[in-house]
């Protein structure tokens, strides 16, 4: 970073990426170590959670047994009804009734954030998920609200109700936590920090370690060099002067 005046300060990108090359083995390092403390934190410190999900669809009895047209209103109707049923579904009174059934230990409040439900692509059909650290827990309580919503609905409204499409199984695959994405960002996280730092330090290095940077930043005339007598790799330091002075012997 090389402050030109008291209002302009100019930023020399190619010095950065030179920085960054140089020092690539901390940036591997750095998304190595958090690579793995994300992976580690997800595999052994997150609880797994497992999701089973029922289907229910919404029945409208407004159209007429035997009728075999349905037109577009009836299928609006159905479909304006799911929003409804969702909103019995996370009542008190329904969650209560699946507590007492499913024989649960688990508070209104507890079961009810355990509970999601969404329309299945627009349609008059619904899925119930489910989800919570037992496997076969997470079944139960799906099939359990399955049982019971049907019959909440019909004591609530009249002329509309809802049937099972689909009951859910026992999960074998955990819905979360997603282990290659914590890994993916820990590593993600590593790039980040370990790159920010070294062009922090960058920036605010006022060292001088060239005659380039006099010329470019003072414009002042570099009279006389000193050669680095620490440094023993060919083409540094002492060795570049003393190489290029026995290039110039006949």
């Amino acid at each position: 970073m090389r402050k030109k005046d008291e209002d302009i300060i100019e930023i020399d990108f190619v010095r950065l990426l030179k920085a960054l090359w140089q020092r690539a083995w901390i940036l591997v390092f750095a998304m190595m170590v958090f690579g793995a403390v994300g992976f580690s934190y997800a595999n052994f410190m997150v609880t797994p959670l497992y999701q089973s999900s029922a289907l229910m669809y919404v029945n409208n009895s407004t159209l007429s047994v035997g009728n075999t047209s349905v037109s577009l209103a009836d299928l609006t109707a159905s479909q304006s009804l799911v929003n409804t049923y969702l909103v019995i579904l996370k009542t008190r009174l329904t969650l209560n009734d699946v507590i007492e059934e499913a024989d649960l230990t688990y508070s209104y409040e507890q079961l009810c954030n355990m509970i999601t439900a969404e329309a299945v692509e627009e349609t008059e059909i619904f899925r119930i998920n489910v989800t919570s650290p037992d496997a076969k827990e997470a079944e139960l309580i799906a099939n359990t609200i399955a049982e019971i919503l049907p019959e909440k609905i019909s004591e609530i409204m009249d002329g509309s109700s809802v049937r099972t499409v689909d009951y859910a199984i026992v999960p074998m695959q955990k819905a979360s936590p997603n282990i290659t994405s914590y890994t993916l960002k820990g590593i993600l996280l590593g790039l980040v920090l370990s790159g920010g730092v070294i062009v922090l330090l960058e920036l605010f290095d006022d060292q001088i370690h060239d005659e380039e940077y006099l010329i470019n930043t003072y414009q002042l005339p570099v009279l006389a060099v000193l050669p680095d007598l620490v440094s023993t790799r060919p083409g540094k330091g002492y060795y570049k002067y003393r190489e290029a002075a026995e290039d110039r012997k006949p």
